[in-house]
């Protein structure tokens, strides 16, 4: 690609420029230059590069650096190539990327400067971004931490021997004690420590003035296009600061922090937009991966400066930059036409995209359209003029596949094996609930349902001292006596495994609260024997007041002990069984793989060939199925489980195949609140009715109670996860009634149709068109 002469650029990003499709600027639509790189390691190693690069031209510098998931890639390239500079390999791909290989890049040298941290949040705890900082960057990076401004919220105006808990005893913050008169001697001394707190941010300002400002700074985007935590409404004049959070930045931080309960308690303290503009001469970078954030990057790089949209602060720096995957650039407008442009043909696919588009914007049905309407639509018209077919053809052509998609989801299988996979015990009900049921009522249908993760980040401390708690409540009072004494808690006793779930089911139906809790509590004793290897029933009393006093004492989101995780792993695995139990599937038709790539860890490692992969081809062998559904989510779209989740069956399945001729077997790819289809890229189109909204929110309410109270919620929803995927599942069918007309609904000869409210979205495909779409697992290992 040719570069744009008006945006001068370093070595790095030239050779990145002439690497990408895409220049990197587009007058007038884009104010921010933009690289578009092809995935999220590619991502990282750019940013590398350019930290790399500049670190070298800027000895001594001031940097500010990133927190969280996105920097994972980041992280370990710059490590990569500080350990190995030397080595002929790193010095080759120092020179690939416009790098000068001869002088390493003095490191301790470098200025630091901390972006935010929770408050009041213990910075001993590993879930603190000082925690983070000092591990990944002073350490890892080999950083002098003398010259490092860091956010260490203990050190800041307590007195010898207070803690923040002390001040803080239920970790909330009130800030109107900044305003009001205090009227107890405890809000006397958080007055005072606000205070503190204050004068404390405005000298981390004054010091990161007198090192000239920011220098380098790198950054991710948040859910509501937050930078650094400067939330939507910012000042772009901001200056650091104690402030508090919105709702979005709240649940995203829910799972660093053990819940929504605390994230909604705590404030941060956050350097402001100010800060990070101050420095004309600032290199500051916003990277984003994924599809999920190219609305908010397009936002950014596209829209006018204004508060509501933090990032476009950066408008005013003439190096600010965004390098973003082609799954973030999705919202780019000039980009879309110079891809659509520079592509040999313009597909159906790409056809039937972009004339919904235009349907939708202008409220119209499919067949209404006019070449006027095409003229509004930029991509529509290139169109018209790169397609032979008239703009009243194509219209129909769309309109009929679309058809053609809702009569493939009403039809059903029959005398199939299908195996349900999910990354998460809760995946396939919020992702392609309706249609799981529906195939459960052809009965030469098997069904087997397979959980690859154990899902235990998902579980707060909090549940856990309840459901301990509740078991000590029947142990008191001895009603396992007599169970214990017949052997029902046996470990590889299945018939009493799954009387565990029909005592619960029968209290679901019952409306009986004890019932269930008996239920809970036998599965809960079951787990323990099998965690302690039967040694729990020799002193049951010891151990329950020992895992309930970690419980209550242990802070929220610090990692737990392996024997914790697996324990409340199981509460997961529990919930899942009880949901299949619903239409009478047994626990042997539920399989947990507890994969160990699934750690708990900050960056989660990779799954491996050795370890990951055998157990899924195992199950295959054992089941043969005909249909093999995945959590299909791009890389860096949805959670990160998912898509390494998918590169593992994508490699079982392949290998499965080797062995074994299944030529019509099929992959369904599903995808629910975390990340949804465009209409374009599903080829299935399942309607959903009130009757079924109801069923699926009241098994999940029912099944999974670690999830009911919602502690760690999607940003776009405050509330459980079963409304949240309603209300996708609306919002797509409405896109398709608006370009069908809501006639083609309500005159339908089908009850089914007539009767449909939502949608789901399935993409089913062969094998071989799911291996196109990953990343092969062992390529992806190699190259680590």
């Amino acid at each position: 690609m040719q570069e744009n002469t008006s945006v001068m650029l370093t070595p790095v990003e030239a050779a990145a420029v002439r690497a990408s499709s895409f220049d990197i600027l587009y007058h007038p639509t884009e104010k921010i230059p933009t690289i578009v790189v092809e995935n999220f390691p590619s991502l990282g190693k750019l940013a590398a590069m350019r930290f790399i690069e500049w670190v070298q031209n800027h000895p001594g510098g001031v940097i500010s650096l990133p927190t969280g998931k996105t920097p994972e890639h980041f992280i370990r390239w710059v490590q990569r190539l500080l350990a190995d500079w030397d080595k002929p390999e790193t010095r080759k791909i120092l020179d690939g990327a416009g790098i000068d290989p001869g002088t390493k890049p003095d490191m301790a040298s470098l200025h630091f400067v901390q972006i935010d941290d929770f408050y009041p949040l213990d910075s001993a705890q590993h879930n603190s971004f000082y925690h983070y900082v000092k591990k990944f960057y002073i350490e890892g990076f080999g950083l002098d931490p003398a010259k490092a401004l860091l956010i260490d919220s203990t050190a800041i105006g307590l007195r010898p021997g207070e803690r923040l808990t002390d001040v803080w005893p239920d970790k909330h913050v009130d800030l109107t004690l900044r305003y009001r008169l205090a009227q107890t001697n405890l809000e006397r001394r958080q007055k005072t420590l606000l205070e503190d707190v204050d004068q404390w941010c405005m000298e981390y300002e004054r010091r990161i003035r007198t090192l000239g400002g920011i220098g380098f700074f790198l950054g991710g985007i948040g859910p509501d296009g937050h930078i650094g935590f400067n939330i939507k409404g910012s000042d772009h004049n901001s200056t650091t600061r104690l402030c508090p959070t919105n709702y979005e930045t709240q649940a995203a931080a829910a799972t660093d922090l053990g819940g929504i309960e605390i994230s909604r308690q705590c404030l941060v303290i956050t350097i402001g937009l100010r800060t990070i503009t101050r420095n004309p001469d600032c290199t500051a970078i916003i990277i984003a991966a994924g599809q999920a954030k190219a609305a908010l990057a397009a936002e950014a790089i596209q829209a006018p400066n204004h508060i509501n949209i933090p990032a476009s602060c950066l408008q005013q720096l003439p190096n600010a930059r965004f390098y973003v995957t082609q799954g973030a650039a999705a919202g780019l407008t000039e980009r879309r036409i110079v891809s659509l442009g520079q592509s040999k043909t313009v597909s159906d696919d790409d056809v039937e995209k972009i004339l919904m588009e235009l349907a939708v914007q202008c409220n119209k049905r499919l067949v209404d359209l006019t070449d006027d309407d095409a003229r509004t639509h930029p991509l529509a018209a290139m169109v018209l003029q790169r397609r032979s077919e008239t703009l009243r053809e194509l219209t129909q052509a769309v309109h009929d596949r679309l058809i053609g998609k809702i009569e493939t989801g009403v039809s059903i299988y029959k005398e199939k094996c299908f195996l349900h996979t999910e990354p998460h015990h809760d995946d396939i009900m919020l992702g392609y609930f309706a249609q799981v049921v529906r195939h459960f009522r052809r009965v030469t249908n098997r069904h087997h349902f397979m959980t690859l993760t154990s899902g235990f980040t998902a579980v707060t401390n909090e549940f856990m001292r309840a459901q301990i708690a509740n078991l000590r409540r029947f142990i008191e009072a001895g009603t396992f006596a007599e169970l214990i004494a017949q052997g029902y808690f046996a470990q590889n006793n299945m018939i009493d495994r799954n009387r565990d779930v029909w005592q619960y089911l029968d209290g679901v139906a019952g409306r009986d609260d004890h019932e269930k809790a008996e239920g809970n509590a036998r599965r809960m004793l079951r787990n323990l024997i099998e965690l302690f290897d039967g040694d729990f029933l020799n002193d049951i009393d010891r151990y329950t007041r020992e895992i309930e006093e970690y419980f209550a004492t242990t802070y929220p989101g610090k990692k737990d002990p392996e024997p914790i995780q697996k324990l409340k792993g199981m509460c997961r695995e529990w919930e899942a069984e009880c949901l299949w139990g619903y239409y009478g599937w047994q626990c042997e038709d539920v399989r947990h793989l507890r994969l160990g790539f699934y750690t708990g860890d900050i960056f989660t490692k990779d799954p491996s060939m050795d370890h990951d992969v055998p157990p899924i081809v195992a199950e295959l062998e054992r089941i043969d199925p005909d249909v093999i559904t995945v959590a299909f989510d791009p890389e860096a779209s949805g959670p990160d489980t998912h898509y390494k989740v998918m590169q593992a069956l994508a490699e079982a399945i392949r290998i499965y195949l080797k062995k074994h001729a299944k030529p019509d077997l099929k992959i369904w790819g599903y995808r629910n609140v975390w990340f949804r289809f465009d209409p374009s890229e599903a080829n299935v189109f399942v309607p959903i009715s009130l009757a079924m909204f109801a069923t699926t929110h009241d098994a999940f309410m029912n099944a999974f109670i670690t999830q009911k109270d919602a502690s760690f919620p999607s940003h776009e929803y405050d509330g459980p996860f079963s409304l949240l995927a309603q209300r996708v599942q609306v919002e797509q069918y409405r896109r398709i009634k608006t370009c069908l007309g809501r006639e083609w609904f309500h005159n339908h000869p089908s009850a089914m149709i007539r009767a449909a409210r939502g949608m789901v979205f399935l993409r089913e495909m062969s094998p071989g068109e799911f291996f196109q779409s990953c990343r092969e697992l062992r390529q992806s290992v190699e190259a680590r």
